[in-house]
């Protein structure tokens, strides 16, 4: 999976590209806790994104704390249908702020 992530000061635009799985979720956690402290506005780009396990949902659920923490929010872009299928399967549909 790739991931890119631009800082426009208090926020980061993270866009994923591939697979989040229990194998690329690590990487994903480590980029986010990598951000500045600063960090309240998370916007992740899910467009290219084919498919998320549980272990990815872990991470978009303690990224989604930590902007709460941090008085800010996160934000997810552009999910394919798939993706989309397992936030409402799990109820997070109705936890995440998701733009289509």
């Amino acid at each position: 999976m790739e991931i890119t992530v631009t800082q426009d000061g208090n926020k980061a635009t993270i866009a994923l590209d591939g697979k989040l799985s229990v194998a690329t979720s690590p990487d994903l956690e480590a980029t986010i806790q990598g951000l500045p402290a600063t960090t309240n506005e998370f916007v992740i780009d899910l467009s290219k994104l084919e498919y998320i396990s549980s272990a990815g949902l872990r991470v978009l659920v303690s990224t989604e704390k930590t902007a709460g923490q941090r008085k800010g929010k996160m934000t997810l872009l552009h999910p394919n249908d798939e993706v989309s299928e397992v936030f409402d399967m799990t109820g997070l549909a109705d936890v995440f702020t998701i733009e289509a």
